[in-house]
């Protein structure tokens, strides 16, 4: 799969690592030297609603310079393209050509078909046999 991400950004560092811990090949792209296209970014992009096209740490939209909800698809897409810090990452490409935004790791770990990155952890103690009488005291 391709990966595009912000250099230096912890946060997809973390991301691709999981990933890769999972089996997956990862190759990574810098999402800023990319020569992106209003066509390419759509492929990412078409099924979602806008707001959820945009980083919502990128600083013009939190300072509420950038207002997702109030932009038109067409609108959206140059403002990307113009400023791609606007861009919601991690942008992913799987081998078949299926593309997908942001990094939800339930959704993504399914997208890809690989096992999930968490066990499931359930509430409650896990231990079959009872503790001993000092160690249940608060």
């Amino acid at each position: 799969m391709t990966f595009w991400q912000k250099p230096g950004c912890s946060g997809n560092a973390r991301q691709r690592a999981a990933l890769e811990d999972l089996g997956c090949k990862v190759q990574v792209r810098d999402l800023f030297a990319e020569p992106w296209t209003s066509a390419r970014l759509r492929k990412f992009f078409d099924r979602l609603p806008v707001p959820d096209w945009f980083n919502r740490s990128a600083p013009r939209v939190k300072s509420g310079e950038v207002l997702p909800e109030r932009l038109g698809r067409e609108e959206a897409l140059a403002l990307l393209l113009s400023d791609p810090l606007l861009i919601r990452r991690p942008l992913m490409r799987r081998d078949d050509g299926a593309c997908m935004v942001g990094f939800d790791a339930a959704t993504v770990t399914a997208w890809l078909g690989l096992a999930p990155l968490l066990r499931e952890v359930r509430e409650g103690c896990a231990e079959t046999t009872p503790c001993a009488a000092e160690e249940r005291r608060p």
